[in-house]
């Protein structure tokens, strides 16, 4: 005898050995993708887009399930081709979200595609640290040659793409490696290292708000903490020739005062060996200082070097006034010379016939 629920169980292993199949025909891939890791509280973003590979497909509406237990959704929009959830979840893990893809108003029927991926969500402030590393030859002493000064600067990229933090105030713990600890409220600090070789760099980063309840409006003080860690290797800097370099972002920029490269505030140009000859018109004497930054994936190398312009000497239009000025002189004196040899020549005659008209 078979029960009912034995019926039951059969045809629901078979719906769900058939969802488990290949994709079918291969005629459609779906992405899916998310922008996590994110801390507890906070929410993600989880998108699938469906491609056809064949164009001779016809575009049709579609449909897309979601299983994303035990994670909590907050809200599903859904287009033709895509679909997009925003998903919380209280409790740190690694935490699966796939979805397959039916036609419209045919929930039942076999996928034509699916996907999944993974959701990292911890209890703790997710980030980067990043690194770059100037060199700075503006040092002078007492008139002696410059002496290199490497200047490091470490940065701290917060990971919140749903502004979790945006109330909230940081607190920047930073351990050099050496000794040498600091505490700031900015999310970088600059590291003037002497000494060459490798150290590590640790910074305990802490966030701090005040949070209203929903139901009776009390007020309490939430904290989260993040530890990271990163590697910082000082090199000196050495003439490579004969090497195959490859393609540098070069970003330069010429102001009367040395400053930090950030963004695009500069003039790019890409070159794709080691040696980039620059011309720059000065208008005006002056101290200025030319800013240089390189950028290679994910190194870059900043440095700075100061110019002095001094003027370029008597203008063209001075000289042709001074010029014209001196042949000015020079002929008032030729005239002045001729008028008064001319005058002395005629006095003289004139004393000579008034002498002789006396003798005669």
């Amino acid at each position: 005898m078979r029960f009912p629920w034995a019926h039951f169980f059969s045809l629901s292993r078979s719906l769900w050995t058939a969802t488990d199949l290949p994709l079918q025909h291969g005629l459609y891939s779906l992405e899916i993708t998310n922008n996590g890791p994110i801390t507890t509280g906070a929410q993600a973003t989880v998108q699938a887009r469906l491609r056809m590979k064949n164009e001779n497909v016809t575009s049709n509406w579609y449909h897309f399930n979601w299983v994303y237990a035990p994670l909590i959704l907050i809200e599903k929009s859904e287009q033709q081709l895509n679909s997009i959830i925003n998903v919380t979840g209280e409790f740190p893990g690694t935490f699966p979200v796939s979805v397959w893809v039916t036609h419209k108003h045919c929930w039942l029927c076999r996928p034509i595609a699916r996907n999944v991926t993974v959701l990292h969500i911890t209890e703790f402030i997710t980030g980067n640290l990043t690194i770059a590393q100037i060199e700075d030859s503006r040092v002078t002493t007492h008139g002696s040659s410059p002496s290199m000064d490497t200047v490091t600067r470490i940065s701290f990229s917060l990971h919140d793409p749903s502004h979790y933090f945006k109330s909230a105030s940081f607190v920047y713990n930073w351990d050099f490696g050496d000794g040498v600890y600091q505490i700031t409220k900015e999310p970088f600090v600059y590291c003037n290292c002497s000494s060459m070789g490798k150290r590590t760099v640790h910074l305990k980063a802490v966030a701090e708000w005040e949070q209203v309840g929903s139901i009776i409006h009390e007020r309490k003080m939430m904290q989260k903490t993040g530890d990271f860690t990163t590697a910082l290797e000082l090199l000196e800097t050495r003439v490579m020739e004969n090497l195959n370099f490859p393609p540098l972002a070069l970003c330069w920029l010429i102001k009367s005062e040395c400053i930090p490269l950030e963004g695009d505030k500069c003039h790019l140009v890409e070159i794709s060996g080691s040696c980039y000859n620059l011309s720059h018109t000065f208008r005006d004497a002056g101290q200025y200082c030319l800013s240089v930054r390189v950028e290679s994936g994910v190194t870059m190398l900043q440095t700075y070097h100061g110019i002095k312009v001094r003027p370029a000497g008597i203008h063209p239009a001075f000289f042709v006034l001074l010029c014209i000025a001196l042949v000015s002189v020079m002929l008032v004196l030729v005239l002045y010379t001729t008028f008064r040899s001319h005058t002395q020549q005629k006095y003289l005659v004139e004393v000579f016939s008034y002498s002789y008209f006396e003798l005669g």
